[in-house]
């Protein structure tokens, strides 16, 4: 996780640039990377979907709103956790946010320890998140070291089915599978069945 925590950054977007000093400066302090935009077009442009963290956004801005850029950014594969700041707070706009997935919605004046709080549950959101991506990235690099049929097989044991039923599935003989499952176990650099299954299951 430590490796993680540390790719994580906040991307701070207000067209107010006292206000984008101020947070960037609160958020140095407590150990934070920030990225600081005055407008939502310009995080757009120079964004990609390799950045992680979350994005702390004012609701209303020239050209494109908080909600637009964080619609925007789910359209473009960017999934960073959105937080939602104001000084014109409403429930349609918080609905709307929410909608996004938003993690909160701050109005000005708020604490910074309202902030902080608000950023460490988005980056414990996107820690999941890269931590599941990894496990299935980490899955799908093991399965193609395996045959057509050792794949096959692994899938079939990590869902649970026993040899026998397994030999019958596939019409053929219980000690094939046998053979088959430590030749999996063997490419895989695993020793029993409980790691074989961590490793292959979906």
């Amino acid at each position: 996780m430590g490796d993680l925590r540390a790719r994580l950054s906040v991307v701070l977007v207000d067209d107010d640039a006292a206000v984008r000093d101020a947070l960037g400066l609160v958020l140095s302090l407590h150990g934070y990377r920030t990225r600081s935009f005055a407008t939502a077009e310009d995080l757009l442009g120079a964004a990609d979907a390799s950045w992680v963290g979350c994005v702390v956004a004012d609701l209303r801005m020239p050209g494109r709103s908080g909600l637009d850029l964080g619609a925007e950014l789910i359209a473009r594969g960017i999934t960073m956790p959105l937080i939602i700041i104001t000084a014109h707070g409403d429930v349609a706009s918080a609905r709307a946010a929410f909608r996004l997935n938003a993690v909160d919605f701050l109005e000005k004046p708020f604490d910074d320890d309202q902030l902080i709080e608000s950023i460490e549950t988005a980056f414990g959101r996107e820690v999941a998140r890269l931590e599941a991506s990894g496990a299935r990235d980490q899955r799908e690099r093991s399965l193609t070291l395996l045959s057509p049929r050792e794949r096959e097989i692994a899938l079939l044991v990590a869902s649970g089915m026993r040899n026998q039923a397994i030999a019958e599935k596939l019409a053929i003989s219980p000690r094939t599978v046998e053979v088959h499952k430590a030749r999996v176990m063997e490419k895989l650099g695993v020793r029993g069945l409980d790691e074989l299954i961590l490793k292959v299951r979906p």
